[in-house]
């Protein structure tokens, strides 16, 4: 439609043009009187007549005086005898310059003849062009609707190709893809052995860990086309259509194999099944069944590799799984902090950082983090120095970028009054109280009450090392810390505020699983209850099967209610017992507004257990207990 709108509008313009010239040309020229040849006759004999222009039957009289006039003669008869018959002396006639105009007759018959009649049926016709242009691209795009619109990385394109250099971390991954490398670089070595080449690799992991990339890096390493595609341009709302996209996608594929077809975010077409409404004449199912039957009919000598990606395998159906489909899963996790730090000097490429800059600690700040989060925080901190004005960025922009990343940006409009200054003080001093003092709460590295996003204030807690398993323990910890800010509101101020709202939130949610997910119930034992289940009908729901009577579901919910009792408890004794170092640290933060690691231990030093003093962290998970 815009091209259509575009064409016609470039008509119009052509048309005002034409008709721009011919009134340019018909103003170029004088403005002329029809008179009679009588009255020339007379003007002629009075000797007012310079010359005249004989065109066919047309006169075309200059006077002397500048002026012009148009008659006409008798059809056949020359202009001597007409001026002779008009009466004008034969001297006069000697005096009088008379020119015939043959050449420009027939510019003057196309001009007023022809073209008046020419220019419309050129302008309908250039229409009527523009029109079939616009029906031919119809069609044209009609016959294309089927085709599949993958992206096509070549092995010639050195520019954007990525190997497994470029892939910081991901070491297992890695080690896991390499033999697919060998595969499409040396077939028979496979094949001589009788071998079958693997026909799909699903790539599983959190958003953010470098699926694609690590895809890429695949087809970089071995030197292969490499043909990418997301799950949702399969589906459009006409039937048939995604089908037809799939199989020729699998065409060009082997048309140009070895090559990797790589299908970003798989879950959008390879949900499960059945669970819809429509049954298989859904069209993502068809789509779904396209790509299953495209997959088992690879020959054992195409070299044809198919690498998915997905955040969601629990939605994947199982045919999808089965050997002969995806015959492989790499699993791609969060990135430890050794990782981190490869994937930080990554991303710090090409921005010049100071001297004082630290990646490791960097990295042991950052557990929990993805590569795309890396990759953020090293941009947001680059944007911090630049509107500093600064040459360099600095280890205090990446860590304000943390922050960012984290909480969001700093809310400098968002002024707290002086009460309300002190209670956020009082209140993440809490938390901060809490967290030092029992042994099996993570290490305090900052405390600040600067709003950040939707957080008035934060204790950032980090543990001292990697943890995949969380103890019993653990969890008692961090419920009293998490109980640490309204605990101390209670006391302090004898008043509670929206402000533990948050926090209240974490710690039920917490203690819930202590009893219905991890068995840590005392009196219910070692069982889990509730089954969480998917039900996909006009949208996705999460739903909880209760599998449990509900005599037992108020034992669940006394249990709760216990363990959030027992941790209020510890938080008010903790901060009943510790009063004075907990005014410090409030007074400071109203003063400050943030306490670093160093500062905040100089004020608790003498309460502080050996193991949580400043040392060489590892890494750990990132904890925050926002306001």
């Amino acid at each position: 439609m815009s091209n259509f709108i575009r064409n016609l509008l470039i008509i119009l313009a052509i048309f005002l043009v034409i008709a721009g010239a011919f009134t340019l040309f018909n103003n170029n020229t004088s403005p002329a009187n029809t008179v009679s040849i009588s009255q020339i006759a007379g003007e002629a004999n009075a000797g007012k007549i310079d010359r005249i222009v004989v065109n066919i039957d047309k006169l075309t009289v200059y006077l002397k005086d500048g002026s012009q006039q148009i008659s006409e003669k008798e059809n056949g008869v020359s202009i001597f005898t007409t001026l002779k018959d008009a009466g004008v002396d034969s001297g006069k006639q000697k005096d009088l310059k008379i020119e015939v105009s043959d050449a420009s007759s027939s510019s003057s018959f196309l001009i007023s003849t022809v073209l008046p009649f020419l220019i419309p049926f050129l302008l309908i016709a250039a229409f009527i062009w523009f029109l079939m242009r616009q029906v031919q691209g119809s069609n044209n795009r009609a016959m294309s609707f089927g085709q599949s619109g993958a992206k096509v990385l070549e092995q010639s394109d050195r520019r954007k190709r990525a190997t497994f250099v470029d892939v910081a971390g991901a070491k297992e991954a890695k080690e896991e893809l390499k033999e697919i490398v060998e595969f499409l670089r040396f077939p028979q070595k496979f094949f001589s052995l009788g071998a079958r080449i693997p026909k799909g690799v699903l790539l599983l992991g959190p958003p953010g860990v470098g699926k694609t990339l690590v895809a890429r890096a695949v087809a970089g390493e071995a030197n292969v086309p490499f043909f990418h595609i997301s799950g949702s341009e399969f589906v459009e709302m006409f039937v048939g259509v995604g089908a037809s996209r799939v199989r020729d996608l699998f065409k060009k594929a082997k048309r140009n194999s070895p090559c990797i077809v790589f299908i970003d975010e798989i879950d959008a077409v390879g949900r499960q099944r059945g669970a819809g409404l429509g049954g298989s004449h859904d069209e993502r199912e068809q789509t779904l069944n396209q790509i299953l039957v495209e997959m088992d009919g690879f020959e054992n000598e195409t070299n044809v590799i198919v690498i998915a990606a997905t955040n969601r395998p629990d939605v994947l159906d199982p045919a999808l799984l089965r050997p002969g489909r995806f015959d492989r899963q790499v699993i791609l996790d969060l990135p430890d902090i050794n990782d981190r730090e490869a994937i930080l000097q990554v991303h710090a490429k090409g921005k010049p950082l100071a001297k004082s800059v630290n990646l490791r600690s960097i990295a042991e700040r950052t557990p929990g983090f993805s590569g795309a989060d890396l990759s953020n925080l090293m941009n947001e901190g680059a944007i911090l120095a630049a509107r500093k004005n600064m040459k360099e960025v600095g280890q205090t922009e990446l860590i304000s970028a943390i922050e960012k990343v984290m909480l969001g940006p700093e809310r400098k409009s968002h002024l707290l009054s002086k009460k309300e200054k002190e209670i956020a003080a009082w209140h993440e001093a809490g938390h901060a109280l809490i967290a030092t003092v029992l042994p099996h709460a993570d290490p305090v590295h900052k405390v600040s009450i600067v709003s950040r996003g939707r957080a008035a204030g934060f204790t950032m807690k980090l543990p001292s090392e990697d943890k995949n398993l969380h103890s019993k323990s653990e969890f008692l910890a961090d419920l009293a810390v998490s109980l640490g800010g309204y605990a101390t509101e209670k006391l302090v101020f004898n008043e509670l505020t929206t402000g533990a709202s948050n926090d209240l939130k974490v710690a039920t949610n917490l203690a819930r699983k202590l009893v219905t997910a991890y068995g840590m119930s005392e009196s219910l034992g070692p069982m889990t209850f509730g089954e969480s289940h998917e039900m996909i009908f006009l949208g996705r729901e999460i739903s909880e099967q209760k599998n449990y009577s509900e005599k037992v579901a108020a034992k669940i919910d006394e249990e709760v209610a216990g363990f959030i009792e027992r941790a209020f408890r510890t938080a008010s004794d903790v901060i009943k017992k510790y009063r004075k170092h907990l005014t410090l640290i409030a007074n400071q933060l109203v003063e400050k507004e943030t306490l670093e690691r160093d500062e905040f231990e100089n004020l608790v030093a003498d309460i502080i257990p050996k193991d949580k003093l400043i040392k060489n962290t590892t890494s750990g998970q990132l904890a925050s207990v926002p306001v």
